[in-house]
């Protein structure tokens, strides 16, 4: 008589993605390890800057099969939302092994091999859920290395108050440029500089009263056509020309940029209003360094005392799968959630991209997605076997 091999998944990452998955799969008695390179779930999470709160509302950001507690408030902060991952883990009875980190994910047969730092692993079937934010990026500005002044990456960054009464510039218009530029205003910076190269699309975080990421979903869906002259419309109503204070309209729209580049709109908590009373100064992107000074695209040359690059950050795959040629040249996976990549079977994502739904809304649709594709997949390997 054969002896029936149970198979296993492992999922490589104890942050969202990595639990939503481990919670789904479980559900359909599915067998596997989860994996984490740190020592602590969702310790991406606990690096963050201590005035983060979750631009999606409480609804939309739960995890399949355990809501976040009402007594969070609508805004999740950053803290509680670390104590509710620690709470769905013990909720779905995960368990991680701490201190693993996956280097190389390679094809054998018709398993995987995973060389880890405590040897290797194989698996029927492969999740990476890494994180979209997962290792800090920092442009190849000329000069950057010989630039004697102080500087750091937004993932460094704690808190306003480290940096008052100091001169800053911000590099970066994204939602974390954003409110860093806005909690160094709050946190008394004697001044606050924001860097742009390109004028970003501002939405509120609420339209009387209700969430913008709710009634923008269709956002997701929907052609720019039919959706990006209401966008205009919304943009116009409520956060108004901010040219006069130095950030002018975008030439684009907020899906077709959304389209072409995968940057998401700045959500607004506080940055429209510090335009408007001048705490905020927009500038001329960087374009590189000297000893002393920071270039920027028109020529000048600034001296400040803290120079903060919330320039955003990769995936970091490319040691564990960018030899099997499935990512594409940003280095995210280069096909849709919840599938198999062609070119390697039963290798899935969670969480790796970051859609206009909100990502957390997104990786509880995508780890549903991901647990049907291996529940399907693995019956057809073991009828295949059999």
């Amino acid at each position: 008589m054969r002896t029936e091999r149970r198979p296993q998944v492992v999922v490589v990452g104890a942050g969202p993605g990595g639990l939503a998955v481990a919670a789904c799969l479980q559900r359909r008695g599915i067998g596997g390890v989860l994996l984490e390179r740190r020592e602590s779930i969702g310790a991406s999470w606990r690096d963050r800057y201590d005035r983060l709160h979750l631009h999606t509302p409480r609804v939309q950001s739960h995890l399949p099969g355990y809501r976040i507690p009402r007594r969070y408030g609508r805004w999740v902060s950053r803290d509680d939302m670390v104590a509710y991952l620690e709470a769905y883990a013990r909720h779905h009875r995960i368990v991680p092994r701490f201190g693993v980190e996956v280097g190389r994910v390679e094809p054998t047969g018709s398993r995987w091999h995973l060389q880890t730092s405590e040897g290797g692993l194989e698996g029927d079937a492969v999740v990476l859920a890494t994180g979209y934010n997962a290792v800090p990026q920092v442009p190849d500005w000329p000069g950057l290395a010989d630039y004697g002044g102080y500087w750091l990456h937004a993932s460094a960054y704690r808190s306003g108050a480290d940096h008052a009464g100091r001169d800053v510039l911000v590099v970066g218009t994204g939602n974390t440029g954003a409110e860093i530029a806005v909690d160094l205003v709050e946190q008394g910076a004697r001044r606050v500089r924001l860097a742009v190269r390109t004028p970003p699309h501002i939405i509120p975080r609420t339209v009387a009263g209700i969430p913008t990421t709710l009634i923008g979903i269709s956002n997701q869906f929907l052609p720019p056509r039919l959706v990006d002259p209401g966008n205009a419309l919304v943009q116009r109503l409520t956060i108004g020309d901010l040219s006069a204070f130095g950030l002018p309209r975008p030439d684009d729209g907020l899906v077709a940029r959304f389209r072409a580049t995968d940057v998401v709109p700045i959500i607004d908590v506080g940055l429209v209003e510090q335009l408007r009373r001048g705490r905020i100064e927009p500038v001329p992107a960087v374009v590189g360094f000297d000893e002393h000074a920071v270039h920027l695209a028109d020529g000048t040359r600034l001296q400040v005392d803290v120079l903060i690059a919330a320039t955003g950050y990769r995936t970091g795959l490319e040691g564990l799968v960018g030899h099997l040629g499935v990512l594409d040249e940003h280095g995210r996976p280069a096909v849709a959630p919840g599938r198999s990549h062609t070119r390697a079977a039963r290798l899935y994502y969670v969480g790796l991209r970051n859609p206009l739904i909100g990502l957390l809304n997104s990786i509880r649709l995508d780890a549903q997605r991901v647990a049907r594709a291996v529940a399907a997949d693995l019956a057809i390997a073991g009828r295949t076997a059999a």
